[in-house]
């Protein structure tokens, strides 16, 4: 949608790269895919961003809420904000009665944003909803989660932690190489709760000779440390060798991470996320959808509540994980998972590349649970989380609307429930 004045001046909607973390929230969240990145920054496209702000609220940092009032002419185009390090300086009345833009162009433009914004909304409630997390994913917390600290060190203050432990949690030789890392904070306050996220400040510079950016990792162990008392945490790091399109590449802060010692020093930036945090209610239920490294936050999540039930706090509140891999052998956490009670945890693997065998994904499973996952969808104290790739995403909202329908149930004001509560989170990158 067009949001110039008549005159072209436009409110361009930029993402500022020096507290960007790079989480990818922004894009998962657009519903018209107006925002893209590079290996280096996020951007949004001026010519297709309506300012319907779907994508502020959930942005960790708050790099997303920027806006610039430029005219239509000079917008600045995806290749430019792609090189920027910092955001460019505000246009003065000066330099844009220079344009030819005077003082009641520039609200007009305001105006007509906001305009915008509301045909954007009216319009959104006469089309068949999308299937994505701009329409079903929260970004409130459960009511009974616990307070969230959060952005207490940013990318310019970044703090340290000691790495105390690093250990391969698949099989060895396997295509996907992924690494458990524990950082320790000492005396240093750094409070987490499961379902947060820390950013990682790789050394060095790229080629362009610019300090790299930190990157985002979900952390993987429960709100009382790794190791219980102790003011540590651990993180699910897959080794990147190829790109998303399957070209050879080293992922710089994956491999960095992987290959770190006992001792090591790191910067950490955050902690992030203040939404997708586990109930408190000890009665309540969770459903856990991950895939690959998408099972950081599940580990935190399910060890809490196996913390709580050694001491006797744990009410009866379910737990049904939905884990899909390539194979069980690059399965993260395989062998801890199998050891778990089947009256604590209902686990559900899907894998889609073992030999001689069908593929199957979480939404395979999903379907052939679905008597289970309707009782689960009808229970109010039942929450849903899910974390992984972007691709996974629409399959599984699909699964459970199907789920739903079939059981005769209204998916789209389940579905606007599940929202409005805080009970259904996706966070996909």
């Amino acid at each position: 949608m067009d949001m110039s004045t008549p005159m072209g001046t436009i409110k361009q909607h930029v993402i500022d790269p020096e507290i960007c973390i790079r989480c990818n929230t922004c894009e998962s969240v657009c519903p018209i895919d107006a925002v893209t990145h590079d290996d280096r920054n996020y951007v949004v496209k001026a010519d297709v961003c309506n300012g319907c702000m779907a994508c502020v609220p959930p942005c960790p940092t708050g790099a997303i809420d920027n806006w610039r009032i430029v005219p239509k002419a000079l917008a600045y185009p995806v290749e430019e904000q792609l090189t920027w390090d910092e955001l460019p300086p505000e246009l003065t009345p000066e330099q844009l009665a220079a344009e030819g833009v005077a003082g009641a162009d520039v609200d007009a433009a305001q105006v007509m944003a906001e305009e915008a914004v509301e045909a954007a909304a009216a319009s959104s409630l006469t089309e068949e909803p999308r299937l994505d997390a701009a329409t079903y994913g929260s970004t409130v917390p459960p009511w009974s989660a616990a307070h969230a600290y959060t952005n207490l060190y940013g990318p310019k203050s970044p703090t340290t932690a000691t790495v105390v432990g690093n250990y391969q949690v698949n099989e060895p030789g396997t295509e996907n190489e992924t690494h458990h890392i524990v950082l320790d904070f000492g005396k240093l306050p750094f409070p987490v709760l499961e379902g947060q996220s820390v950013a990682i400040v790789p050394p060095g510079v790229d080629a362009r000779g610019k300090a790299h950016h930190a990157r985002q990792y979900s952390i993987a162990s429960p709100r009382n440390g790794e190791r219980p008392g102790y003011n540590n945490l651990s993180l699910t790091v897959k080794r990147v060798k190829a790109n998303h399109d399957d070209n050879p590449v080293d992922g710089v802060c994956s491999n960095y991470l992987c290959n770190l010692k006992v001792g090591d020093t790191v910067q950490v930036v955050g902690p992030f996320g203040n939404s997708f945090l586990m109930p408190n209610h000890p009665k309540s239920n969770i459903v856990m959808i991950c895939t690959g490294t998408g099972s950081a936050p599940m580990r935190g999540m399910t060890e809490w509540r196996r913390r709580l039930r050694a001491s006797g706090k744990f009410e009866g509140g379910k737990l049904m994980l939905f884990f899909g891999a390539r194979t069980k052998e690059e399965l993260p956490y395989f062998g801890p998972l199998s050891k778990l009670p089947k009256d604590f945890i209902d686990i559900n693997l899907a894998f889609s590349r073992t030999p001689g065998q069908p593929k199957r994904y979480v939404q395979d499973l999903m379907r052939e649970r679905a008597v289970d996952l309707v009782e689960m969808l009808k229970d109010e104290h039942t929450h849903f989380y899910v974390c992984g790739l972007k691709s996974m995403e629409e399959g599984v909202l699909i699964a459970l609307r199907d789920v739903a329908r079939d059981a005769g149930l209204d998916w789209h004001s389940l579905g606007e429930s599940l929202k409005r509560e805080g009970r259904l989170h996706l966070e996909t990158y």
